[in-house]
């Protein structure tokens, strides 16, 4: 059989309650920080789907970006090698 002192029973609830509300700070922490990011991510979803649109609208009505003209795109320098 088992006898727990008084104060050693007192001071062992002491540390699982600072425990337990340690963990619920750190539980409510996060539940911000994940309301804060899904806000973030519905916002910047937003704006992606407004942009896709105005990309999707420009090309029906014929607007395109111009072709390069191929004088004008650099060539990668060939690198000299050491031998």
């Amino acid at each position: 059989m088992v006898y727990f002192y008084k104060s050693n029973l007192f001071n062992f609830m002491t540390e699982q309650q600072e425990h337990l509300s340690n963990l619920m700070k750190q539980g409510n922490d996060l539940a911000m920080e994940l309301e804060g990011l899904q806000t973030k991510i519905t916002t910047k979803r937003e704006l992606f789907l407004k942009v896709q649109g105005a990309v999707e609208y420009l090309t029906q009505i014929g607007v395109s970006l111009p072709e390069p003209d191929p004088e004008e795109i650099p060539l990668p320098e060939e690198s000299e090698t050491e031998e």
